[in-house]
C-alpha cells in the first residue's frame, strides 16, 4: 500500500468513454507508485458521508469497452454550479470545507474530476479553495472551450448517424418527412455532425435561426425533384423561429429541454398537409459501447490527467489539441459554451451538399457568388412550383376547416 494516492470521480451526465478513462488514469497511477481511490456518485461521495472504493487490477479489469460508469454519477444535489448558460452559482463554504477534510484525511494528491461544463465549474471552486484536482473533459455535446473534441461525442454521433440511417429507409418506403430531435442542449455539434454523416436534408441548430418557410420549401423543393420524402435533424437547445427555447424550467438547476421536434412536426404537417412523423432519440445518445475514437481518445485524457498531478499542475484541464494533448487553466474551459461556426467548413460543406439550415437568406452555395440578381430557369420554376404548392396546400386547409 503506497502512501500516495490519487482519487478519480466521474460526475454529471453519463456517456460512453467514461469507464476508460478511469481505467487509463488508474493504470497511468499505479506504474507511477500512486494508488487509487474512485468517489462513487459524483461529487457527492465526497462529504456527508463520504464513499468511495478502492480501484484495482481486478475490479477495472474489461471496463474499457463498457458504456456508463462503474464509480456512479450525478448531476443534481448538494454539489450543483450550474443552474443556465454562464449561470453560476456558490457551491456553500461547509460543503469545501467538508470535501477538503476528506481529501486531506485520505492524502490525495489530485483529484480527477471528469465531466462538463457544470462539473468543471465544480472543480474551479474546489481549486480556487485550495482542493488540488485536474479536470478532464466529458460531454456528448462538445461544448467546452479549450479542447477540439470531448469524449462521449463521437459515440453520440454514431449513435444519431445509425438512427438516421434506419430512418432513410422506412422514411423513402412511406413517402414520408420525419424530425428526428437529438441532445446538445445549447450547441449543436451532434445534430450538425449526424445530419452530414447521416444524409439530413434539413439541419435546424442553435447557432443559426431559421424559418419554417425555409424548412418548407426545402420539403416542396425536394418533391419537385422526385424525393417524396425529408429527413430532419434538429437539435433540442435549436429555438423557434419566434426566438421561444422549448422545455421545462426547474427551480435551482439547468432547464430540461426537449419537444422542439413535435412542434416542428406539427407545423409542417398544417402547413403542407403532409405526414410527419417524430423521433426522439433521448439517452440512447448516452448509453452503449463507446466507439473506437471515443476509447483512445478517453484512455488518453486519463493518464496525461495522471500526469498534470504529477508535474503539479493542478487546477488545470486536460485538452486534445491534434495531435497533441495539452491542458489550460479550468476557468477557462468553462468560461463560456463553444458552439458551431455558422459560417465553419462543416456547414458551408453541408451547405455545398444542398443541405439546409432553414435560414431564410439561405445561399444555393457557399461557394458560389451570384452575380446581381440574375437567377436561371431553374430557379424561376423552382419558385413558381413553390407557389403553386404552397396555395393548394392553402386551399385544401381551408376547405378542411
Amino acid at each position: 500500500m503506497s502512501d500516495k494516492r490519487i482519487g478519480i470521480l466521474t460526475s454529471g451526465g453519463d456517456c460512453p468513454g467514461l469507464n476508460a478513462v478511469i481505467r487509463g488514469a488508474a493504470k497511468t497511477a499505479w506504474r507511477l507508485g500512486y494508488d487509487c481511490i474512485g468517489f462513487l456518485k459524483g461529487y457527492e461521495g465526497l462529504y456527508d458521508p463520504v464513499q468511495y472504493v478502492t480501484l484495482t487490477r481486478q475490479n477495472t479489469s474489461g471496463i474499457l469497452n463498457q458504456g456508463g460508469t462503474i464509480l456512479g454519477s450525478t448531476n443534481k444535489g448538494r454539489f450543483a454550479a450550474t443552474v443556465g448558460v454562464q449561470h453560476r452559482q456558490q457551491i456553500k463554504s461547509e460543503l469545501l470545507e467538508g470535501v477538503k477534510a476528506t481529501v486531506e484525511q485520505l492524502n490525495l494528491h489530485g483529484l480527477v474530476c471528469i465531466g462538463g461544463d457544470g462539473s468543471l465549474a465544480i472543480a474551479q471552486q474546489f481549486h480556487e479553495f485550495g482542493i488540488p484536482v485536474v479536470g478532464v473533459p466529458k460531454t456528448i455535446d462538445n461544448d467546452l472551450m479549450a479542447t477540439a473534441f470531448t469524449f462521449g461525442f463521437d459515440s453520440a454521433v454514431a449513435c444519431a448517424t445509425d438512427a438516421l440511417d434506419r430512418l432513410h429507409t422506412t422514411a423513402a418506403s412511406h413517402e414520408r418527412t420525419f424530425v428526428m430531435e437529438v441532445m446538445g442542449r445549447h450547441a449543436g455539434w451532434i445534430a450538425l455532425h449526424a445530419g452530414i454523416a447521416g444524409g439530413a436534408d434539413v439541419i435546424l441548430i442553435p447557432e443559426i435561426p431559421w424559418t419554417y418557410d425555409s424548412v418548407c420549401r426545402k420539403i416542396l423543393e425536394r418533391e419537385h425533384r422526385g424525393k417524396r420524402f425529408t429527413l430532419i435533424v434538429v437539435a433540442e437547445g435549436a429555438s423557434l423561429p419566434d426566438g421561444g427555447m422549448v422545455g421545462v424550467e426547474r427551480d435551482g438547476a439547468q432547464a430540461k429541454l426537449g419537444g422542439i421536434g413535435a412542434i416542428i412536426a406539427r407545423e409542417i404537417e398544417r402547413r403542407l398537409l403532409r405526414e410527419t412523423r417524430t423521433v426522439v432519440l433521448g439517452h440512447l445518445q448516452r448509453g452503449g459501447a463507446p466507439t473506437t475514437f471515443d476509447r483512445v481518445l478517453a484512455t488518453q485524457y486519463g493518464a496525461h490527467a495522471v500526469r498534470l498531478i504529477v508535474e503539479g499542475r493542478l487546477g488545470e484541464m486536460i485538452c486534445y489539441r491534434p495531435p497533441q494533448m495539452d491542458s489550460v487553466p479550468i476557468c477557462e474551459a468553462v468560461n463560456r459554451i463553444r458552439e458551431v461556426d455558422p459560417d465553419g467548413a462543416a456547414v458551408q460543406a453541408a451547405r455545398a451538399l444542398g443541405i439546409s439550415f432553414g435560414d431564410a437568406d439561405e445561399p444555393q452555395s457557399p461557394f458560389v457568388v451570384r452575380i446581381g440578381e440574375v437567377s436561371t430557369a431553374d430557379d424561376v420554376a423552382m419558385d413558381a412550383a413553390f407557389a403553386l404548392e404552397m396555395a393548394e396546400a392553402a386551399a385544401e386547409e381551408a376547405l378542411a376547416e
